[in-house]
């Protein structure tokens, strides 16, 4: 970042210009930072809610249709307080924040830099009028990046917030060596390609549905605050995305579970294959399991 501002007083030949960068820099810093300490607050309130989820995401591997019928959220957090105890409900929360920053940091870096790769490809320049195509192609790379460089991360997450009252997985570090003792470096990547395959709808998904939300309320009340308004765009742009990508992430976190602590993998860890064994155990339904 520094040498991007030498860079800068150099070319345009003024130290005015350098400051200019310099303290652009500083505030991406600052930004990230923010970003990454706001995610770990937000994060750790809602992760109770988190590992609900991921425990009704991966219940249809090891139950049957009857056992599944009977459970609700009520019932699974009472379990956990009654034999995990209540810190039970943050199980993984640490992995999640400490894969946040990178995530975020290198989603934001990523984004700039396929934005002005993009730019350079004739038809998507500067003063053309689809600023809103370089956005959506530059965001989906730059998710794809994020996802594919931290996706152990989210791996270990999974595997840590799945264990009970048996601890395989003793910590991140241990989870990762394990991981890599028992089921090969490629353990850590298991259910990567339905994470990327839902990267890109998640993303077109959001950002039209957002950007479709501010402007008709903002033509229809151009006088509403603007933050109230990218609030409840973005939060619907949120659900909508969620909703609809809702299956892969479901299957990705069935994936990341194949061979988990030491067992042998009881469906078959490919999507086609994880895809079958669930409509035929749960149904459609199964692929929502956990959205609310």
């Amino acid at each position: 970042m520094q040498t991007e501002a030498r860079v800068g007083v150099v070319v345009d030949g003024g130290a005015a210009v350098g400051r200019c960068q310099e303290q652009r820099h500083i505030g991406t810093a600052a930004h990230l930072a923010a970003g990454g300490f706001a995610g770990a607050v937000s994060k750790t309130c809602t992760a109770p809610l988190a590992r609900l989820t991921i425990l009704f995401q991966v219940a249809g591997m090891h139950s049957d249709v009857a056992t599944l019928r009977k459970c609700s959220i009520w019932h699974e957090a009472s379990r956990i307080f009654r034999e995990e105890g209540i810190e039970a409900f943050w199980k993984g929360n640490l992995v999640t924040i400490v894969h946040r920053l990178p995530y975020s940091a290198i989603s934001f870096y990523s984004y700039e830099r396929y934005k002005n790769l993009l730019q350079t490809v004739p038809g998507l320049d500067r003063d053309s009028n689809n600023v809103g195509v370089v956005r959506l192609l530059g965001g989906g790379l730059a998710g794809i990046t994020a996802a594919s460089l931290t996706y152990p991360l989210d791996v270990v997450r999974t595997r840590l917030a799945t264990q009970k009252t048996t601890r395989y997985y003793k910590g991140i570090f241990h989870a990762v060596s394990t991981i890599c003792r028992d089921e090969g470096v490629k353990g850590l990547y298991k259910g990567l390609g339905a994470t990327l395959l839902g990267v890109g709808p998640s993303i077109a998904i959001s950002f039209s549905v957002y950007e479709s939300l501010r402007s008709y309320w903002q033509m229809e009340r151009p006088h509403d605050s603007t933050a109230v308004v990218s609030l409840f765009s973005g939060s619907l742009s949120g659900i909508a995305s969620s909703t609809a990508t809702f299956p892969l992430d479901l299957v990705k976190r069935r994936m990341q579970l194949q061979g988990a602590a030491g067992t042998a993998s009881v469906q078959k860890s490919t999507i086609s294959g994880t895809v079958r064994d669930i409509l035929q155990r749960e149904g459609l339904r199964g692929f929502y399991r956990a959205l609310t």
